[in-house]
Protein backbone atom coordinates (compact mmCIF):
# COMPACT_ATOMS: atom_id res chain seq x y z
CA UNK A 1 0.00 0.00 0.00
CA UNK A 2 1.38 3.38 -1.00
CA UNK A 3 0.92 6.00 1.73
CA UNK A 4 1.87 9.61 0.94
CA UNK A 5 1.30 13.08 2.32
CA UNK A 6 1.13 14.55 -1.20
CA UNK A 7 -2.10 14.82 -3.24
CA UNK A 8 -0.78 12.46 -5.92
CA UNK A 9 1.62 9.56 -6.43
CA UNK A 10 4.59 10.12 -8.73
CA UNK A 11 4.35 8.00 -11.89
CA UNK A 12 0.66 7.25 -11.37
CA UNK A 13 -2.68 8.82 -12.10
CA UNK A 14 -5.58 8.67 -9.66
CA UNK A 15 -8.48 6.98 -11.43
CA UNK A 16 -10.95 6.77 -8.58
CA UNK A 17 -11.41 8.31 -5.16
CA UNK A 18 -12.77 5.76 -2.69
CA UNK A 19 -13.16 8.08 0.28
CA UNK A 20 -11.83 8.96 3.68
CA UNK A 21 -9.96 6.28 5.62
CA UNK A 22 -8.68 6.58 9.14
CA UNK A 23 -7.04 4.72 11.95
CA UNK A 24 -6.60 5.64 15.56
CA UNK A 25 -4.97 4.46 18.73
CA UNK A 26 -5.62 5.70 22.26
CA UNK A 27 -2.72 5.31 24.67
CA UNK A 28 -2.57 5.94 28.39
CA UNK A 29 0.53 6.79 30.36
CA UNK A 30 2.04 4.06 32.51
CA UNK A 31 2.85 4.98 36.10
CA UNK A 32 6.43 3.65 35.91
CA UNK A 33 7.11 5.46 32.65
CA UNK A 34 5.42 8.57 33.98
CA UNK A 35 7.75 8.72 37.01
CA UNK A 36 10.82 8.25 34.80
CA UNK A 37 9.52 10.92 32.41
CA UNK A 38 9.04 13.41 35.23
CA UNK A 39 12.58 12.79 36.45
CA UNK A 40 13.93 13.25 32.93
CA UNK A 41 11.87 16.44 32.59
CA UNK A 42 13.68 17.87 35.63
CA UNK A 43 17.10 16.98 34.21
CA UNK A 44 16.20 17.94 30.64
CA UNK A 45 16.55 16.01 27.40
CA UNK A 46 14.34 13.70 25.41
CA UNK A 47 11.52 11.96 27.25
CA UNK A 48 12.18 8.56 25.66
CA UNK A 49 9.23 6.86 27.36
CA UNK A 50 6.77 9.21 25.66
CA UNK A 51 8.66 9.18 22.36
CA UNK A 52 8.33 5.39 22.26
CA UNK A 53 4.67 5.47 23.29
CA UNK A 54 3.77 7.99 20.57
CA UNK A 55 5.79 6.14 17.92
CA UNK A 56 3.90 2.93 18.71
CA UNK A 57 0.57 4.77 18.62
CA UNK A 58 1.47 6.31 15.23
CA UNK A 59 2.39 2.93 13.74
CA UNK A 60 -0.82 1.33 15.01
CA UNK A 61 -2.91 4.21 13.64
CA UNK A 62 -1.20 3.90 10.23
CA UNK A 63 -1.75 0.13 10.19
CA UNK A 64 -5.45 0.57 10.99
CA UNK A 65 -5.84 3.21 8.28
CA UNK A 66 -4.17 0.90 5.74
CA UNK A 67 -6.48 -1.97 6.75
CA UNK A 68 -9.49 0.28 6.09
CA UNK A 69 -8.07 1.32 2.70
CA UNK A 70 -7.37 -2.31 1.73
CA UNK A 71 -10.95 -3.23 2.60
CA UNK A 72 -12.07 -0.64 0.04
CA UNK A 73 -9.71 -2.06 -2.59
CA UNK A 74 -7.42 1.00 -2.61
CA UNK A 75 -3.99 1.10 -4.19
CA UNK A 76 -2.87 4.09 -2.15
CA UNK A 77 -3.77 6.61 0.53
CA UNK A 78 -2.99 10.22 -0.35
CA UNK A 79 -2.95 13.47 1.65
CA UNK A 80 -2.19 11.56 4.86
CA UNK A 81 -2.28 13.59 8.06
CA UNK A 82 -1.87 12.97 11.79
CA UNK A 83 -3.74 14.54 14.66
CA UNK A 84 -3.54 14.06 18.39
CA UNK A 85 -5.98 14.92 21.12
CA UNK A 86 -6.28 14.30 24.81
CA UNK A 87 -9.35 12.12 25.44
CA UNK A 88 -8.99 12.11 29.22
CA UNK A 89 -6.32 13.05 31.71
CA UNK A 90 -3.33 10.83 31.04
CA UNK A 91 -4.64 9.36 27.74
CA UNK A 92 -4.23 10.63 24.20
CA UNK A 93 -5.54 9.60 20.80
CA UNK A 94 -3.31 9.42 17.75
CA UNK A 95 -5.41 9.74 14.59
CA UNK A 96 -4.11 9.08 11.09
CA UNK A 97 -6.34 9.86 8.10
CA UNK A 98 -6.22 10.30 4.35
CA UNK A 99 -8.02 9.63 1.08
CA UNK A 100 -8.10 6.10 -0.35
CA UNK A 101 -7.62 6.00 -4.12
CA UNK A 102 -7.22 3.66 -7.08
CA UNK A 103 -4.17 4.23 -9.29
CA UNK A 104 -3.15 3.69 -12.88
CA UNK A 105 0.49 3.76 -14.01
CA UNK A 106 1.46 6.57 -16.40
CA UNK A 107 3.03 5.52 -19.69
Amino acid sequence: MIVVTSPDVFGSRITETLGLVRGSSVRARHLGSDIAAHLRNIAGGEVKEYTKMLAEAREQAIDRMIEEAQALGADAVVVVRFQTSEVMQGAAEMLCYGTAVKLEALD
